[in-house]
């Protein structure tokens, strides 16, 4: 073996890298990511599986430093991270990095919280923990996007690559907040690539299990991170070795470039989309492109034919099968339909477009959204299929009564590099979310702290006022 392992330059990265060195717009993007997670778990906590993983880690825990979202008593960090990494992904509303198709925040912000306050760290070390255990959640989740496939080969072999990079992210991000050198962030890599898992049958024939793979990446960063300080140690080849992670979960196919290259003067994170609306992420232009539709005077008794046209490979994920598709029986499952985004942009939604309110069972069931959603067809879009999967475009074309056939394009994602949130449309979201358990002031405050992550002292004022909803 001649140089540093892949492994090992992830390391020599991550301890090189200081705060001071961070690009301001890396700092001013994990203000807002850590914002924009601490909303969606609050507003994920009055859920079955929240409720359930609460018990669970309460039923473990002999107490500790770290706070999760609901749960009065401290928790040791391991158990924090798991229970706010499972609120954090449960409502699909997490950001989304393309073209890897992974959610990254879900996992490393939850996991590099809890360290934060295992190690009584300040926010300094939060942010620089947070946007070194994002570059490589990303960077290890793009070294498995196939550019002939132009798909994630973790995805096609029914593999969760956000909770598997994720817990990679997550314990680099803790080690580096808990102060490892480059040997034990090495380390940790090895340890918690024993740990990372997820497949995603889930997404096809249903269960509840997807919800906790971010919270149990989190906690399996968190672990890692704590076993090698107890003297675990790790393979230094463990991403590329004959037995490595890239052999093991991508049959050896993987471009190891997309690990390295440019690391530590070109980021990922800004880059990193932010969900407007809670929902799979394939379906928000169709949301879009239908509120155009809306706002062009498009009422839904207009309307005799609808056909949304997508990338191909999403088809499966949000147009398969149609009959199913047509008429979600869950809030959930509208969230992974179609022809649901779909009657969202025409009837019209809250918050930035589409909210929480908007995915309901009832709503779901309703008769008038069904009746809308049995005119949509989804089929595959060549244009669309080209641009895919750098962006998740989506074409509408809706064939009215009075014979007009109108068509809206939207081409951009909104949330990512061209069509940006701002930091107050993260503030708007974050209050339509947390503000179902927390008051005005209390949203002001924690937003105020987001804007300036880096001057805080401890993670207390941050967290603490999160251990107290009623969930």
């Amino acid at each position: 073996m001649s140089g540093p392992t892949l492994a090992e330059q992830i390391a020599a990265f991550a301890v090189a890298t200081t705060y001071d060195s961070l690009p301001a717009d890396v700092v001013e993007s994990v203000g807002m990511r850590v914002l924009d997670t601490l909303g969606i778990a609050v507003a994920a906590a009055d859920l079955d599986t929240s409720r359930a993983a609460r018990s669970w880690a309460r039923d473990q825990a002999g107490g500790g430093p770290a706070s999760a979202v609901g749960v009065a008593e401290p928790l040791p960090a391991n158990l924090a991270a798991f229970v706010n990494g499972v609120l954090a992904h449960s409502l699909d509303y997490d950001d989304t990095h393309l073209p890897s198709v992974l959610h990254p925040s879900a996992t490393v912000v939850p996991a590099a919280l809890a360290a934060a306050q295992a190690h009584g760290a300040d926010g300094r070390a939060l942010v620089r923990g947070i946007a070194i255990g994002l570059e490589v959640c990303v960077r290890l989740g793009m070294a498995g996007y196939d550019t002939r496939t132009k798909n994630s080969t973790f995805f096609e072999n029914g593999q969760h690559a956000t909770s598997i990079c994720g817990a990679m992210g997550g314990a680099v991000a803790a080690a580096v907040i808990g102060g490892a050198s480059a040997k034990a962030i090495t380390d940790t890599m090895g340890v918690a690539a024993s740990m990372a898992s997820g497949i995603i049958e889930a997404n096809r024939t249903g269960g509840t299990v997807k919800r906790i793979h971010c919270g149990w990446a989190a906690h399996a960063a968190i672990s890692a991170a704590s076993l090698v300080e107890y003297g675990i140690t790790g393979p230094p080849t463990v991403l590329e070795g004959r037995f490595g992670f890239f052999q093991s979960w991508l049959h050896g196919n993987y471009d190891p470039a997309q690990v390295s290259a440019d690391l530590g003067t070109a980021w990922s994170v800004p880059g990193i989309f932010v969900k407007p609306y809670p929902a799979n992420h394939f379906t928000h232009a169709a949301v879009d492109a239908a509120a155009a539709l809306r706002a062009a005077g498009v009422t839904p008794d207009a309307v005799r034919r609808l056909t949304l046209g997508v990338p191909a490979p999403n088809l499966r994920t949000i147009g398969e099968p149609i009959e199913v598709k047509r008429a979600p029986e869950t809030g959930y499952m509208a969230q992974f339909s179609g022809p649901y985004a779909v009657a969202v942009g025409l009837l019209g939604g809250h918050g930035l477009g589409a909210g929480l309110e908007d995915y309901t069972d009832a709503l779901a069931q309703d008769p008038a959204r069904r009746a809308l959603m049995a005119k949509v067809d989804v089929v595959a879009d060549a244009q669309c299929t080209e641009i895919f999967p750098h962006q998740f475009p989506a074409v509408l074309t809706a064939e009215l009564d009075d014979g007009r056939v109108l068509v809206e394009k939207v081409l951009t994602t909104r949330g990512g590099p061209d069509r940006p949130l701002s930091f107050d449309e993260i503030v708007a979201k974050f209050a339509t979310n947390a503000g179902r358990q927390l008051d005005d002031a209390a949203v002001s405050t924690l937003a105020d702290l987001c804007r300036d992550l880096a001057g805080a002292s401890t993670m207390d004022a941050l967290l603490r006022p999160l251990t107290a909803i009623d969930a």
